[in-house]
């Protein structure tokens, strides 16, 4: 009974590591579509900017308005104080 109860433990630790292991090549996808969606804007960026130089502008001043009024808009994070 005991050999039953370790091979059942055994088990169970290979179904956790696989979630583990899992959990890894999500988190590595997901810096991949990040990393890749990057470097699609910013290609999509630098070709609009020389087919089109003043929609690329526009495009740009909007982004940087954008990210302005958010940066004022939300609240920043409570800072605890030293005391």
């Amino acid at each position: 009974m005991e050999r039953v109860l370790q091979y059942l433990d055994n088990l169970d630790d290979l179904l956790c590591a696989a979630g583990l292991i899992a959990e890894s090549l999500r988190n590595l996808a997901f810096s991949l579509a990040f990393v890749f969606a990057s470097l699609a804007i910013q290609i999509g960026g630098i070709l609009l900017a020389l087919s089109h130089p003043p929609f690329a502008l526009v495009t740009a001043l909007l982004m940087c308005v954008t990210l302005l009024y958010r940066s004022v808009t939300v609240p920043a994070a409570a800072v605890s104080s030293p005391l």
